[in-house]
């Protein structure tokens, strides 16, 4: 049987462009609308000039990333439903679970490259790991998903059905393991812990130059955050990380935003 092993962790340190920033910057916020200035102001912490950010706002409205709104933007589009996601990975809405798996399958003859593509991003954006191909899977405990267009390319290409481990193969705790590097995804969030509590001191001082280094670490919390399969406790490993990453991540936004919110009146000047 091939299995695939889904950690989903990803590297801190990419270069930060405009778009990232603007995206960033709207994604920890809610409703995720800004007035245009707060976001050129924003680029400046990482040193990109107001006319970039500007250019950057213009190309992803055309893109449909964004609508203007007043004298702000707005996130449209999949940026708009992944900070659906993103805000369900911070505040999970789950159900005790009754020992049931949430299977699809793929049908249907030959499939493009960009339709198989299309659907692996899809079953990762609704937390679903691949047993083997084109059979799709994760525990049943997920009250509701915000992700409407990755449901509809799942039920363009694939029957869904219920599923249970039968007595004699591995149990559900070895499945979930076969299917999630959840050490990895452990070891990751212990680190993000740590980097979160040697910057939140800095931010609730009122430490400016704490922002731009801590704009990355939020960022990157956030996406390790929207890589937690969400399993029920019964299939856990032993001291997860999850909540207690949630909590430290509540604390460090609570005194950024508060920081960059007061940055931001400071630095306000014309246009």
């Amino acid at each position: 049987m091939t299995q695939s092993r889904n950690s989903q962790v990803v590297p801190v340190g990419r270069p930060l462009t405009a778009r990232s920033v603007v995206a960033s910057t709207l994604l920890g916020v809610d409703p995720p609308r800004l007035p245009t200035r707060l976001l050129v102001r924003s680029g400046e912490l990482f040193g990109i000039s107001q006319g970039t950010t500007r250019v950057a706002l213009s190309r992803m409205v055309a893109a449909g990333e964004l609508v203007a709104v007043g004298d702000g933007h707005e996130l449209a589009g999949r940026l708009r439903e992944r900070q659906a996601r993103q805000q369900a990975s911070r505040a999970p809405d789950t159900r005790p679970w009754a020992g049931a798996w949430a299977m699809a399958v793929v049908v249907g003859g030959r499939r493009s490259s960009d339709a198989r593509a299309e659907l692996r991003k899809a079953m990762v954006d609704l937390r679903m790991a691949e047993l083997r191909e084109g059979v799709w899977l994760r525990p049943d405990n997920l009250v509701g998903q915000p992700s409407p267009a990755a449901d509809a390319i799942v039920d363009a290409q694939c029957r869904r059905f219920v599923a249970t481990v039968e007595d004699g193969d591995a149990s559900d705790a070895e499945v979930a393991a076969r299917l999630w590097d959840l050490a990895a995804w452990d070891a990751r969030a212990g680190e993000l812990r740590a980097e979160l509590d040697a910057i939140v001191g800095s931010l609730e001082a009122g430490d400016t130059t704490a922002l731009a280094p801590g704009f990355v670490l939020s960022a990157a919390v956030l996406r390790h955050l929207l890589a937690d399969p969400l399993l029920p406790a019964e299939l856990l490993p032993p001291g997860w990380c999850g909540d207690a990453l949630r909590r430290d991540y509540d604390r460090y936004d609570a005194a950024f935003k508060a920081l960059w919110r007061d940055w931001f009146r400071r630095a306000r000047g014309p246009e």
